[in-house]
């Protein structure tokens, strides 16, 4: 799941975005959810102690338990459930149809003075990803969105910039629904993945390489900036804000590593804890050197602390993670030419378990933050 938010207004940035979205000036603007846990984000006690909800159990409960102890149940007619980027049942002969749903809730996962045309993109960008992250075909979508108010030129921001990237990838959008209420916006999508190729979390073996695609890190260092955690100078932030804003599903790699990769993710909440669910699904471990993970420019030439924090942790690069035998580097080498993207080998699939980081000397790195858990205690 994606939780990550757009910038605010900025050094003079504005949005079209009408109030009744709940624009604020930056100095008003709540605090929101971020991909990484931060001192400046109230406790989740707090929270707690506000919500008719809670209890001292379920305010324990993170994320991926609460769906572990209450959702996830044996499947008889599914080929795949609960627990990887999409679910997989029969879909036309020789596929499985690949599913899966994500939801973006104004304050939780976007400012509120989000540009319209990014957050459809962005929406549906998210929900392709996993579809990529399957080796899956994008097919078709669902929509469902509450809104404040209908206001014309906002929802046709909002559409221009789903449709667009809709249709560069031929995917439909094929019913939904809507409704008076805070901006959420719940999208499903379906893909199509021939039988026996899907790239699933629990099919990596001890051996296996661990690749990354493109460069991490860079929307967590623009959602820093945004935040006043620290600030970029220009161009630096223009450089990376897309990164944030604007992600692009890796759906033409996904597609290329059928057959080649054995188990994959995308990138969402953080490497380390993202490649930590390939591990605990295939019951395996890894050896990472953090110094090969792929960075940008403008990452690179941050503080060395920060640039871990931001590529192990920082989420919302939307990348994917795959593993693949040592055999394949050659014809991983020619997808990476043929798509000009690049990938890069991070580390090997063990099969002691646990996550090792190591320096590009072999040394042991000690890395004490978390990935991104919408329910965890900070």
């Amino acid at each position: 799941m994606r939780f990550s938010t757009i910038c605010p207004k900025r050094r003079g940035l504005t949005s079209n975005a009408d109030a009744r979205y709940g624009i604020l000036p930056k100095r008003e603007l709540p605090a929101i959810v971020v991909p990484i846990r931060h001192p400046c984000l109230p406790a989740a006690s707090a929270l707690a102690r506000s919500s008719p909800m809670s209890t001292s159990a379920s305010a324990q409960l993170s994320e991926f338990d609460l769906i572990r102890r209450f959702f996830t149940r044996p499947v008889r007619k599914a080929a795949l459930g609960v627990g990887d980027d999409c679910a997989l049942i029969e879909g036309r002969p020789g596929h499985h149809l690949a599913i899966s749903t994500d939801m973006l809730v104004s304050g939780r996962h976007f400012f509120p003075d989000v540009s319209p045309v990014a957050l459809g993109h962005k929406a549906l960008a998210v929900n392709l990803s996993d579809l990529a992250a399957m080796g899956a075909e994008p097919r078709a979508f669902t929509l469902a969105l509450a809104l404040p108010e209908a206001e014309p030129d906002w929802l046709a921001g909002l559409a221009e910039g789903m449709l667009a990237l809709a249709d560069a990838h031929g995917c439909e959008l094929i019913g939904g629904d809507t409704t008076r209420g805070p901006l959420t916006l719940s999208l499903t999508v379906f893909g199509d993945v021939p039988l026996r190729t899907a790239l699933r979390r629990d099919a990596a073996r001890p051996g296996d390489d661990i690749w990354i695609s493109g460069t991490l890190g860079d929307a967590r260092l623009a959602l820093g900036d945004c935040r006043g955690e620290w600030l970029l100078p220009e161009p630096e932030f223009s450089q990376v804000r897309p990164r944030m804003e604007m992600p692009t599903p890796r759906v033409a790699l996904g597609l290329a590593l059928r057959g080649v990769a054995h188990a994959a993710l995308d990138i969402s909440d953080g490497l380390i804890g993202d490649l930590g669910h390939i591990l605990a699904r295939s019951q395996v471990g890894a050896l990472v050197d953090v110094d090969a993970l792929p960075r940008s420019a403008v990452l690179a030439s941050q503080p060395e602390t920060l640039q871990r924090e931001c590529v192990l942790a920082g989420g919302d690069d939307y990348e994917l993670c795959f593993t693949a035998p040592a055999g394949n580097r050659d014809a991983i080498a020619a997808i990476s030419e043929r798509l000009a993207l690049p990938l890069s080998r991070v580390g090997t699939i063990t099969p002691e378990p646990g996550l090792r980081l190591v320096d590009r000397e072999g040394n042991p790195t000690v890395y004490a933050g978390a990935s991104f858990d919408h329910f965890a205690s900070p």
